[in-house]
């Protein structure tokens, strides 16, 4: 089934006719809830890899874990709707195995951004234990050239994985994708926009609430940037306000290559859950339908309320990319 982003509550650039130059596209994943193939772009699913390919593996020194749940205890728990059991870790020193969070096919996702060498497949991982006191997290991105990686002799059949994950939502939920193209509009904040325009925005928001109420509509949750995972557009900036990110290897200015997101949308945005999740009887956010699977289908988070945006360098696809929790 496709999902449909509903049409924004108003036209953003008839009340805002210099956002024009401005607009964007952004590709909407929707991920939800299936049995994706090595051979697909989803969410948790099996990745493409080849077998006499190692397995990347964090080497870093890990967090200490007083408890934690086995993966396997995972995905059973969740098939019969119940709470995975709590164990105690055994000593284990050794390096921890990545866990694959998704996997990207330009074929399926023509926005999606040209890798290194025209790679056309982008692979992100994720440590499942956490780093030092402030409970870092550890990153990984592979680019590949998808026809050669499938003409690999054998693929892996089943990744390696740490024996006790700290939190059950370490473990992404295997989901396949729906890729939509919208538009997409700036954050307004700070010199995201000039300033007279922000300022416009920013009165126009409290127009609206003055008389509609909190319900209103508005710019940064309704007619900007949508919630949930996307690939390209623009980044959203709620939890840390605009950062200037720029490349560590060139100093080029970055591009917003993926934002992973807990949530496909929150009580402030919910204006963007597709028609085909809604009760077309109803409206507003009583209209929304599928509970827990449709709003935080792959079960994953990325700190507190936050994003986690990817950025990789314009000028030079193999550059060091930047993960940024906003």
């Amino acid at each position: 089934m496709t999902r449909t982003t509903p049409a924004r509550p108003v036209s953003v650039e008839a009340v805002f006719p210099e956002l024009a130059p401005y607009r964007a596209r952004t590709t909407r994943l929707h991920p939800r809830p299936g049995r994706p193939g090595r051979r697909d772009s989803h969410i948790g699913g099996p990745m493409l890899w080849p077998a006499d390919e190692p397995w990347p593996l964090c080497h870093e020194p890990h967090r200490r874990e007083t408890e934690g749940y086995a993966p396997d205890e995972i995905r059973s728990a969740r098939a019969a709707g119940v709470w995975p059991p709590s164990r105690q870790p055994s000593r284990d020193d050794g390096p921890a195995p990545f866990t694959g969070l998704a996997q990207l096919f330009r074929r399926d996702i023509p926005g999606l951004a040209c890798g290194p060498d025209g790679a056309d497949l982008v692979q992100l991982f994720r440590c499942p234990l956490t780093h030092g006191p402030h409970l870092e997290r550890r990153y990984h991105l592979r680019w590949r050239q998808a026809a050669r990686t499938e003409r690999a002799e054998h693929l892996l059949a089943a990744p390696p994985e740490a024996p006790l994950l700290r939190w059950e939502h370490e473990l992404p939920e295997p989901c396949v994708l729906h890729p939509e193209e919208v538009d997409t509009y700036p954050w307004a904040e700070n010199d995201t926009l000039p300033a007279p325009l922000i300022a416009r925005i920013d009165a126009w928001d409290d127009a609206q609430v003055a008389e509609h109420g909190p319900d209103a509509p508005s710019y940064q949750y309704d007619l900007s940037i949508p919630p949930g995972w996307r690939v390209g557009g623009y980044p959203s900036w709620a939890s840390t306000g605009p950062m200037a990110i720029d490349c560590a290897s060139c100093g080029a200015p970055m591009e917003l290559l993926l934002t992973a997101d807990g949530y496909e949308w929150d009580g402030g945005s919910h204006s963007w859950a597709p028609r085909e999740d809604r009760d077309p009887l109803l409206r507003g956010k009583a209209s929304i339908r599928g509970g827990f699977s449709a709003a935080q289908p792959a079960r994953l988070r990325f700190g507190r309320d936050r994003d986690l945006h990817v950025f990789v360098c314009p000028a030079e696809p193999g550059h060091p990319p930047r993960w940024v929790l906003a």
